[in-house]
């Protein structure tokens, strides 16, 4: 299980296939704040992961072996005792490319559904192209393929919905204990603040670990929204509101804060 590592429990290191914990999520976190850019903090031991590992090795004087043990790990808390606390360098990277669009118009959008959802789909593509986004859809039902696809656009956000037969609006981003999406995370916020009126239940916003949320290198929200029928009934207003969230959060998206990591 991902979730059964703590850092300093094994050695991580650059692998194939990568490896992938909490541990290693917690080394990503870790690197980023202190200034070494791991990429995106999803808990996988890849190449970015290495490159900063390395980086970070050399700067303190170590041998630069890419492999993170005992005096690695002492490194880490001595400089992170002394660094403070903020946010990391790709928790910055990841609100500021949304602060550089000037406009809704240059926003890159993917919306992914995993069924039952394709006419709320099609409903904000359609909003959305009319206000100028660069929209693709994506239907697959492997959440990893649509994390690919929307990676692979060079999006600046993705929006997925997945259905519910069962009454439910959640707004999931990406959060595992060491880091947090806070740019998803205000994305969710602002889509349960327009949508909290249109919706059959008191809409929620969760972070949690997800595949698409994880494997995504942009600001990522899964809306899980039921029942499919009373959504399938309301998709015009829905998509209305999905839409005026997205461009009201590319407009307005909020400073990263010292306690947001």
């Amino acid at each position: 299980m991902e979730a059964g590592w703590s850092l300093g429990d094994r050695l991580l290191k650059l692998t194939s296939p990568n490896m992938r914990g909490d541990d290693v999520t917690a080394l990503q976190a870790e690197l980023c704040r202190l200034g070494f850019d791991a990429g995106r903090v999803d808990g996988i031991f890849g190449p970015h992961t290495a490159t900063a590992l390395l980086e970070f090795q050399r700067s303190c004087g170590m041998p630069g072996d890419g492999v993170c043990g005992p005096e690695t790990l002492r490194f880490l808390d001595r400089l992170g005792r002394q660094s403070g606390q903020g946010p990391g360098v790709y928790a910055l990277r990841e609100a500021e490319r949304i602060r550089s669009l000037s406009h809704f118009v240059e926003c890159r959008l993917v919306i992914g559904q995993f069924g039952g959802l394709s006419a709320l789909a099609r409903a904000i593509a359609r909003d959305a192209r009319a206000l100028g986004a660069d929209v693709i859809l994506v239907d697959e039902p492997d959440a990893s393929v649509q994390a690919e696809a929307a990676n692979r656009f060079r999006a600046h956000v993705y929006l997925g919905l997945e259905a519910s037969i069962e009454p439910q609006a959640t707004f999931c981003y990406y959060q595992v204990p060491a880091f947090e999406s806070t740019a998803g995370r205000a994305l969710a916020e602002r889509l349960m603040s327009e949508l909290a009126d249109r919706l059959p239940v008191a809409p929620t916003a969760e972070g949690i670990r997800l595949p698409v949320l994880r494997e995504t290198k942009m600001p990522a929200v899964l809306c899980r929204l039921g029942p499919v029928r009373a959504v399938a009934d309301d998709a015009a207003a829905l998509a209305a509101g999905c839409t005026m969230a997205l461009e009201a959060w590319v407009n307005s998206m909020p400073a990263t804060t010292p306690s947001q990591q």
